[in-house]
C-alpha cells in the first residue's frame, strides 16, 4: 500500500536546502526557535546528515527527544482514552 512520505528539508527563502530532524512526524527544535539547519551548498548535505547522526549518538538532542516523546504519548493517550 503507498505510504505518503513527509518531507524532512524544504527551500529558504534564500534558496539554501534546510532539513528538519523529525520524531516521528513531529518535527524537533534543535534550538530555542530553531527548526532546521541550513546547509550551504549541496556538498555539505552528507558531511551536515553524519554530524546530526553524531550529535544525536552523543546524547546531545536527548532533551528534545524526551520532550517530544511524551508529547506524542500525551496525544496518544488522549486519542485512545487511556
Amino acid at each position: 500500500m503507498p505510504k505518503r512520505v513527509r518531507p524532512w528539508w524544504f527551500i529558504t527563502d534564500a534558496g539554501k536546502l534546510a532539513l528538519s530532524v523529525r520524531y516521528g512526524t513531529r518535527v524537533l527544535e534543535l534550538a530555542r526557535g530553531k527548526v532546521a539547519v541550513e546547509i550551504a551548498s549541496p556538498a555539505q548535505l552528507i558531511p551536515t546528515l553524519e554530524l546530526i547522526k553524531s550529535a544525536i549518538d552523543a546524547g546531545e538532542l536527548d532533551e528534545q527527544l524526551a520532550a517530544t516523546a511524551g508529547s506524542v504519548r500525551a496525544s496518544f493517550k488522549r486519542s485512545t482514552g487511556d
